[in-house]
Order: structure tokens, then sequence, then C-alpha cells
């Protein structure tokens, strides 16, 4: 197919312009949403929270799902009226209907990938007999369900390559269940696990494999009860769940979450225990022999730094941490090498009681440098190394003793994943993209130094049609955030203003880096710029720029998003009347927040499976994890900050708001629902002004993961036209 984009769509004539006083037009009456007498004491504060009663699990509820339905017409009638919506619809699906692959993965003689034809719901799962052997089509996750909502979600293979361990996601929860298949014959086995989530699958040999659950929750309450108490187990092929073995747990501290690895040479069990997200563990081992009893031997103790396991050689474990370096550095632990540390003794109720235990010694091997080290990771007897400077991805390669060998040559803004493999093997695969690039897989061959393509997309439009460009501005406190640009050239080169979609996110120590997006292209091809800032809170520069947009420093967070939409304008890039903003999850929040405090300053807003009660988002399901970056509401200081900015409470009432569509889903049980129902409720009751406030609420379709990919064109498309209704975007007649 040609990589020209249709001619239509690079001439700024034959366009249709659907203004927002047409929209304006359309009356729009919001269904009666019930209120209840309810008003908490909370630190001397009364606080009101009228529609508590949306908290309610939506599949229970009757009066909730009845919410949910009204909600879901209105919103559904207001869309399908809007003239650019089959427009972005038709755009977003071709611009996906390309054959895109995932990251090859080896084992024994097999590679295992991931391929979509176009437009599958699901991508499949394939295996090849040598890197050149024919594919065999070894999981096809189409076939689980009608509306194609269940997703084949994990899969790691045997280190033989023989068996193959892979987790299942239905309706987009964050429930998994784990099944084992047979290469040779492509057959499932006997073997199911449930409850597992945010789980690691870990062959030991091909005997089994370790992975983490959650005790099984109450029925009823699957989507929405705490999750707490999380331990490892080992699974022997061919044995019912009910026999696996209990490796590891802290039943005396149940808000600890584990997650287990095993070293390449099959050697090490390695345990990383969290409590929140907080990218702060401790590490335990245990020896894989012959007489293996699971016992747990101290790394690294407290829960004090990042430890990310790269892998172990004999009796050497490699790490990225930040201990004395926050933008990461890679370590060696010399397991044979043992210091006594001083601890507090086991069993003492007496804090003076100290005793010596044995931790081995660790070498640094690569220094922290002005680069945010991603990750590392051992290929064959060499380091490879993915650094941010900036945001974008810089790799290059290094002896096991941290001695420079090569850069590899990227040539573009963009970000380059994976680099996956093992000690022994040269081999290893990474794939790279930008705005204008969908992914593209690469081997590398870590002896040579080379690369050469594994499969590169094609594409129905020209990469060279769109600019890219970096631009810096200062937030409200002068500091310096990194914001990336992208127009069409002939936009940008004609110098004037056009509506401009602007996303963010700032939090969790989560780097936003450039890739692309379907729906952002389409916005792309009707002549809108997209603009991606980094805010602090993420972890573009390491954990200064996390630290310096959490907790009592999360308005910095909101102060950068509002100053790079305030640029945005002031550069000519938008005009006024055309800035829309969008974010997803702690994003959401950020939409939220921003909103309230400038209403004035954006035309429109999708606010997507946002945090919006942050008085009471610890008490769901992985909430209470969250309290290390927004605080603890049951604390007063966390409290009162938590309450200057919480979305939910802080809408303004018969205060003129930008337009808003909030997004979410009912089988969320990351952010669950309840969080949107009752900030839509709150803001269609303020009498915000006279643009619509609406909800869109999926159905099968959780926090993101696992959506099939007619549910994202018609929820992009809904989404791009609301936002291109109410910022002025101009779209093409026709695609012809």
């Amino acid at each position: 197919m040609s990589r020209r984009r249709p001619a239509s769509l690079a001439a700024v004539i034959a366009l249709t312009f659907a203004s927002p006083v047409a929209a304006e037009k359309m009356t729009l009456s919001y269904p009666e949403t019930s209120k209840v007498d309810l008003v908490e004491t909370q630190f001397g504060e009364a606080v009101a929270d009228p529609y508590r009663w949306l908290e309610n699990d939506v599949r229970t509820d009757k009066a909730v799902a009845d919410w949910v339905a009204k909600q879901n017409s209105l919103t559904q009638g207001y869309l399908a009226q809007l003239p650019q919506r089959a427009w972005f619809a038709q755009r977003i699906k071709a611009l996906m209907d390309y054959e895109r692959f995932g990251l090859p993965r080896k084992a024994g003689s097999h590679y295992f990938y991931m391929r979509n034809s176009g437009l599958q719901n699901q991508s499949q799962l394939f295996v090849r007999k040598g890197l050149n052997g024919v594919p065999k089509l070894l999981i096809d996750p189409n076939a689980w369900a009608k509306d194609g909502a269940t997703a084949l979600d994990a899969w790691v293979p045997s280190k033989n390559g023989k068996l193959l361990a892979y987790s299942i996601q239905d309706g987009g929860s964050d429930w998994r269940t784990i099944k084992v298949l047979d290469v040779t014959t492509g057959k499932d086995l006997v073997d199911g696990i449930k409850w597992a989530k945010f789980t690691n699958i870990a062959w030991v040999g091909s005997e089994g494999f370790l992975y983490s659950r959650f005790p099984e929750p109450q029925a009823g309450a699957e989507f929405q009860s705490l999750n707490k108490n999380q331990a490892i187990y080992f699974h022997r092929i061919g044995t019912p769940q009910a026999k696996d073995e209990l490796v590891y747990a802290t039943p005396d501290e149940p808000e600890l979450g584990h997650s287990a690895e095993v070293t390449h040479d099959g050697r090490w069990v390695v345990i990383t225990t969290s409590k929140g997200t907080d990218s702060r563990y401790a590490i335990h081992i245990m020896p894989l022999g012959k007489d293996r009893k699971w016992q747990a031997q101290t790394v690294v103790a407290g829960l004090e730094h990042s430890w990310n396991l790269i892998d172990g050689i004999g009796d050497s474990l490699y790490f990225v941490t930040n201990k004395d370096a926050p933008r990461m550095k890679v370590v060696r632990a010399d397991l044979k090498k043992q210091g006594l540390y001083r601890i507090p003794c086991a069993g003492s109720d007496k804090p003076d009681d100290v005793c010596l235990e044995p931790r081995p010694e660790f070498t640094d091997i690569i220094a922290e440098r002005p680069e945010t080290l991603d990750r590392a990771q051992i290929v064959g007897d060499r380091l490879i190394l993915a650094y941010l400077k900036d945001a974008k991805s810089m790799a290059e390669v290094r002896s096991l003793d941290g001695k420079p060998v090569q850069q590899i040559a990227l040539n573009a803004i963009g970000t380059a994943s994976g680099f996956s493999g093992e000690p022994g093997d040269p081999e290893t695969f990474y794939a790279f993209s930008s705005f204008n690039q969908p992914s593209g897989i690469y081997r590398f061959d870590a002896r040579t130094g080379k690369s050469e393509p594994f499969a590169l997309p094609k594409l129905t439009f020209n990469p060279d049609d769109y600019a890219i460009e970096q631009r810096f501005y200062n937030s409200k406190d002068g500091t310096r955030v990194p914001m990336f640009v992208v127009r069409r050239k002939d936009v940008a080169l004609a110098g004037k203003a056009v509506p401009t979609l602007l996303y963010g996110y700032g939090g969790f120590d989560i780097s936003l880096t450039p890739g692309f997006s379907a729906v952002r292209m389409a916005w792309l091809e009707a002549g809108g710029a997209f603009a991606l800032a980094n805010l602090r809170g993420g972890g573009e520069y390491g954990k200064a720029w996390h630290d310096a947009g959490r907790l009592n420093n999360k308005q910095n967070v909101f102060d950068d998003f509002i100053a790079a939409g305030e640029y945005l304008i002031a550069q000519g890039i938008t005009p006024k009347t055309g800035l829309t903003i969008q974010g997803g999850s702690n994003g959401g929040l950020l939409v939220g927040a921003v909103v309230n405090q400038r209403p004035d300053l954006f035309a429109a807003a999708n606010a997507a499976v946002g945090v919006m009660d942050m008085l009471r988002f610890d008490r769901f399901t992985a909430g209470r994890y969250w309290v290390d970056d927004y605080g603890y509401p049951s604390k007063e200081a966390d409290w009162r900050v938590l309450r200057a900015y919480s979305p939910y409470h802080n809408i303004k009432v018969g205060v003129e708001y930008p337009a808003m569509l909030v997004t979410t889903a009912d089988t969320d049980d990351r952010v669950v629902p309840g969080h949107s129902f009752k900030y839509t409720a709150a803001l269609q009751a303020a009498k915000a002004g006279d643009k619509p406030h609406l909800i869109r609420i999926e159905t099968r379709a959780g926090h993101g993961s696992g959506k099939p990919t007619d549910k994202a064109v018609a929820e992009g498309a809904d989404i791009l036209a609301f936002l291109a209704q109410w910022s002025g975007l101009e779209v093409p007649r026709s695609d012809k």
C-alpha cells in the first residue's frame, strides 16, 4: 500500500466545519440523579457526599445500573449527532488496519511473538521453530468471546520452549486466570489458576512456575474489595491449584505485595516486595537446588530504594537501583561475599536489641549519569542500557564490568523498548516508535553491534508529512518543563493557530515518551496539533522529578499542565478557544483538577477513568497502593492537601465550564467507575454553563488493557468528535 497520505488530507481545502454554535442548539436534559443527605465531619470540616450511592457496583445495584443506562443513552444520542464522528471513526479504523507485531521471545529453538493482521479485536500468539521458521498460530483470543473483550494478557514459555503459561483477562478486569499449553500439540493442559493479579509468571525449569495471587474475595465483591495479603505460590504442572505450595507470604503485614522472578541460569528465585506504588523494595532470594525448601534469605531489607533485577550469573545478581543515585545506576550483588549488618532481632520486643545478619556485598558497575536509566538487560556477555534524555530514548552497549562498547543508533525522536534476552545468547529484539511512526521490531546482535529489521509496518500515511518538536516552557514556579508538539508540516509552516489536544499524566514515577496512536494520528490528519507535556510527578528526570509532583507537591503537576496550555496559546500553536485536554487514570484526576482551577482556559476536556474522589480512593481494590503518591486520607495533613484539589469536591457551582466528556468502564476494578459517576453527577448538578457535561460508560471493559479493537475505534471516534466540536477543528469532507 502507498505510504502517501490521501491527497485531500494534504490540502487545506474541501473542508467541512461544524461550529460550536450548532452544537449549542442541541438541547440536553440531564437525567435526574438522586441525592442522599450524607455529611461527614472530617478534621473539623463538614464534607457532603450526596452521591455516595453511585459507588455501588453497577452489576449488583439496580439503581446504579438504571443511572448508567440513562446517562449512556443521553451521551450516545448526543455523540451520534456530531458530524465529525463518522469521519473520525473511518480514519481511526483505517489507521489501525496494518499488520503489527509484538516483541519476539526466544525459548529453546522457538520464537514466540504476537501478531495482529490489522483490525482483529485481539492480537494472536504465533510460534516459529527457528528465526526464519514457518509461523504457527498458537493462541487465538478472538475465539474466546463474542464481543472480543476476553484478551490474552501475559505469556511466558518454559526455558526449553515446550510449554507455555499464559494469563487471560476478561472484560478488562485486573483479575487473571492462568493456563498452560503444550507448544507441540497446541492444546491446553489441565492446569488452571484463579485469583491471580499483579503477577509475574516465573518458570522453575519445566516442572512448574511461580505466581502471585490474592485470597479469593467474597462473592459479589470481586470488583470493589481491597486487595490485601498477596502471596507467592509454586504450581507444579499437572496438579490442581489446591496443591500449590505457598512460597512466600507476610500475613502479619497484609499490605505488602510480592512478585517472583527466576534467574535465567535457574539458580535463584528473586522476590521483590513492595507496599504501594513507590519504587521502594525489599529483596529476598531462595536457592533452587535439588533440596528446595523455599527458605528466604535477605538481600535488601526495608522499603527504601528501587531495586530492579536485571539477571543473575552464578553467584552474582545485577540490579538497577536508585540507592545513592536518583537517576539510577547498575550494581552487582556478590552472594559469596557477605558482610554483617546490624538489624532488629526477630521476635524481640526490645527496640534496642540488635542482631547481626549476613548480606551480600554490592559493587557499582554503571554509575549514575545526567540521563535517566530506564532499564538494563544482560544479553550474551553484554549489558544493554536504555536511557531517557529529556523523555527521548537512547541506548548503548557495555561490558559486564561497565566498559563502553558501542551506542545503538536510533536516529529519531522516539521510544525504544524491549532489549530482553539472557546471558549467553547475544541476540535480542527491540521496538522503536514515535508519534508519526508505529512500532517497528528490530533484531540486535550484541556480538556484531548491528540491528536489522524483523517486522516493519506497512503504512497508509507518510511519516515525513509530520513535524515533531520538543519545546521547553516555564511552569508557575519557574521550573523548566519539556513538551512534545506534533503537527502536519503544512500546518506548522503556515504558522496558523489550530485546535490542539494537550495530554498529560504527571504521577507514579511514570515517564511519558513518544509513541504512536491511531486516534492521535486521526486528529493530526484533520489538521489539529497534539502536545504531550512531561509534567512533574513522572519519572522523566528520576526521583527528584517524581518527588516534585506528589504528596504535598501535587499542585506542581496542575501548575505544569496549566502552564503548558498557556504556552500553547501564547506561542500561537492553538487559539484560546481551541485548547482541548485529555488524561487517563491519574491523568483523569489531572484533567478534573485543572478544569476546576482554570475552567476559562480550556474549550473541551476528556477525563478518562479518573481518580475523582480523593477522600475515599483508598477504600477500593488497588486504591490503597496509591497513598505513596497521594497521601493518606486518614491523616489530617494529607487530607487537607487532598481536599484542596479533589475534583469531586471542588466543582465550582454556577461557573462556566468547558465541554466535558468523562469516560469510564463498568468493569474497571483499578479505578472503580464510582469515581467518574459521582464526579459527573456533581458536575451536571452544578449548573456549570451551557456546554455539555456528559459521561460515556463502556460495557465489558476495564481500565484500558485488553480492550478490543472495535471498542477502541468507537471510543476514539466519540472522544475526538466531541473535542473537535467544541474546539472548532475542521475535518475533511471525505477521504477520497
